[in-house]
This record gives structure tokens, C-alpha cells and sequence, in this order.
């Protein structure tokens, strides 16, 4: 699976931004998928993710009310609409692909295969 993402750029706080993940390569309906971060000098921590069919969601407490993801299986393609956006958000975003777990989506690094190259959101104050 090739993931591609994009939509970073830098933005004022309180501003919005939309990440898009397009998949190709395998059925993205049968993926649960996920946006994870990495900040300069931090590890990669989860921000959201969305079961592959019945799109019920998961957010981190830092994003959640301000982050939504969604997907579009008939564009293979997975998204993350940020809003309210704060100096600590700044990161490297991205997208993974999940085929493995069962059950509701997981926050677990480990269990997504397949990532996207990254893309950078630059908050400023």
C-alpha cells in the first residue's frame, strides 16, 4: 500500500488546516486508518483514527473538538480537518493503514503497517 499525504503548510493559532492521505495499491476500504504526529525531539503519538466500515472514530484529548477525520472510500482517501490549531500542534503529520486489527481502531503504533512520508504543520503564535 502507498500512502501520500499533504495539506501542511504553516498557519496562525487559531487557524485551520485539512490533511488529505491518498491510498492506492490496496482495498482502502478494509483498512482502519490513522493520522499520528511527530514533534522535533518527541515521539510519534497518535491523534486520530477510523474504523475501516463503520467509520466510528477515535481522538486524542489534545485534539479532541478541535480535529475531525473522515474518509472517503470511494476516493481511497482518508483526511483530518484541523481547526483551532495551537503552537503545540506543530508536527510532522501522518497517515497509516491499519489491515490487522479487529474490533474497534486502535491507537497502537504497532499495529499499522503501512505510512504515509509525512507532512509538516508549522503553527505559529
Amino acid at each position: 500500500v502507498q500512502l501520500q499525504a499533504s495539506g501542511g503548510g504553516l498557519v496562525q493559532a487559531g487557524g485551520s488546516l485539512r490533511l488529505s492521505c491518498a491510498a492506492s495499491g490496496r482495498t482502502f476500504s478494509n483498512a482502519d486508518m490513522g493520522w499520528f504526529r511527530q514533534a522535533p525531539g518527541k515521539e510519534r503519538e497518535f491523534v486520530a483514527c477510523i474504523r475501516r466500515s463503520s467509520y466510528s472514530t477515535d481522538y486524542a484529548d489534545s485534539v479532541k473538538g478541535r480535529f475531525t477525520i473522515s474518509r472517503d472510500n470511494s476516493k481511497n482517501t482518508v483526511y483530518l480537518q484541523m481547526s483551532g490549531l495551537k503552537p503545540e500542534d506543530t508536527a510532522v503529520y501522518y497517515c497509516a493503514a491499519d489491515f490487522r486489527t479487529f474490533g474497534p481502531p486502535t491507537r497502537s503504533i504497532i499495529a499499522y503497517d503501512y505510512w504515509g512520508q509525512g507532512t509538516q504543520v508549522t503553527v505559529s503564535s
